[in-house]
């Protein structure tokens, strides 16, 4: 049945220490319970036939063409090095659409592989809702992150602490090369393995720069450059990202691994939402400086094509650790001046957004809804004076001030909602997501208490 696929498998012919050939498990009853029309036509997919076709996207049949591998990586884990890769995840190949993109498809929770460790390999059906949703509303947000296109039940119980549903995962993403890539490499590999793979990341993502003499070192801006993007977009709609472990740094710039994600409602810099992040080290007020200590992590790994020099390549590495700090603080400013409405630039301003977060911190404001209602709260009165004295507009910000993001409260309706089978508050809660700049009766209000103490876990 022709669908559209169009599968090529360039990272399988990277030396075999990069992955390891895996099937998928067998899926004893596949049923799809969540499919992604808009993205499946965005890749140039036949929508109704693949609906019709649950096998596939639970890994019980495979495509035409396609040759699965797991990939090897490895990663700082709270900033401990460990050996990793998929362990429950198989990649089916990278997708050529019509205009010449390049997209992994990935089945995230088919079974076990050589790097699944103690695990079982497989995924429970909720968190892999989660992801769906959580990762669809980034998308909607502008926000670069890998996609989901479809959800679909394998038929077979998991087990955790109870009997789970299992589930498999379709993501979509520009690519699976990880920070943590590259330090499995320089750890496990050789020189050669090392310059492999970052000819190989810059061909994939950065063609513009292969003829360049100093590529290495571009390739370490351009990541920098990136996930200064990134991060700040983060920081600009409250989401706290969980587990920002090095495996879950895409080279590409985008939000990938959905675990114990979750957006802030009421605004504290100390939020965290991981059960077992019981220091904080992800809290969302340190989530910029990860960023910053995870690049320090792939520079390290490039230091061998930076310069012959040692000491040279380590002047030059942390230059660029330099730059990703102040691109990162220009891009929030950037973003902080169009949540204000600010249509001109004042030396002010930083004091400016200051004040307003440590007045929405000491009396417990609602972060999202805050900008949205341009800050008519009874306890920022003064300051909204001082506001005004600004030159704002209106239009601005809605523009930068979304109006309806996953919450907490909502996305745990629609999980227990699903998990009895009923699937329409899920569908009512992603149509809202995909508008997230109109207002919205349900989902643009707050939870009846705030949800501070909301605890979420990584998924399985």
């Amino acid at each position: 049945m022709a669908t559209g696929w169009n599968f090529e498998h360039t990272y399988a012919r990277l030396p075999p220490i990069f992955y390891r050939n895996q099937q998928p498990a067998t899926a004893p009853v596949p049923k799809i319970v969540l499919f992604n029309d808009d993205l499946a036509r965005a890749l140039g997919l036949d929508a109704e036939k693949l609906k019709n076709s649950p096998e596939i996207f639970a890994g019980a049949v495979l495509p035409n063409g396609v040759s699965p591998i797991s990939q090897a990586y490895a990663g700082y884990q709270f900033g401990h090095f460990a050996m990793l890769g998929d362990g429950r995840a198989v990649l089916l190949g990278e997708h050529i659409t019509s205009d010449g993109r390049r997209l992994d498809i990935q089945l995230k929770g088919s079974g076990p592989t050589p790097f699944s460790r103690s695990g079982d390999g497989f995924a429970a059906l909720l968190p892999m809702l989660r992801e769906y949703i959580v990762s669809e509303a980034m998308h909607a947000l502008g926000i670069p992150t890998t996609r989901s296109l479809a959800v679909a039940l394998t038929g077979r119980d998991i087990m955790r602490e109870k009997p789970l549903l299992g589930a498999v995962l379709t993501r979509v993403a520009t690519s699976h090369i990880r920070a943590g890539t590259f330090s499995y490499i320089s750890a496990y590999g050789t020189p050669a393995d090392l310059q492999k793979l970052a000819d190989y990341c810059i061909w994939r993502h950065f063609p513009h720069i292969v003829e360049e003499e100093s590529k290495y070192l571009l390739l370490l801006r351009e990541a920098a450059r990136l996930q200064a993007d990134l991060i700040a977009q983060w920081q600009l709609v409250g989401f706290v990202h969980g587990v920002m472990n090095t495996d879950n740094m895409a080279i590409s710039g985008e939000t990938i691994d959905y675990g114990p994600c979750a957006f802030m409602d009421t605004y504290h810099p100390d939020t965290v939402f991981s059960s077992i992040d019981v220091h904080g080290r992800y809290a969302y007020k340190n989530q910029p400086h990860i960023g910053a200590w995870n690049l320090a992590t792939f520079a390290e790994a490039l230091l061998p094509l930076l310069h012959q020099d040692k000491n040279k390549a380590v002047e030059l590495a942390k230059t660029e650790i330099e730059s990703y700090h102040k691109q990162y603080d220009q891009n929030w400013l950037a973003g902080m001046r169009g949540k204000l409405g600010l249509a001109d630039q004042n030396p002010e301003d930083n004091s400016l957004i200051a004040e307003l977060l440590d007045l929405m911190q000491e009396h417990k404001l609602d972060y999202t809804n805050t900008f949205r209602q341009q800050f008519v709260a009874p306890q920022l009165a003064s300051w909204r004076e001082k506001w005004l004295a600004r030159q704002s507009c209106t239009d601005i910000m809605k523009k930068h001030n979304p109006a309806v993001i996953p919450r907490n409260h909502r996305v745990e309706e629609v999980l227990a909602a699903a998990d009895h089978g009923d699937f329409a508050p899920m569908h009512d809660l992603l149509d809202a997501l995909r508008k997230p700049y109109e207002d919205s009766p349900i989902y643009s209000t707050t939870p009846e208490s705030p949800s501070c103490n909301h605890r979420t876990f990584c998924g399985t």
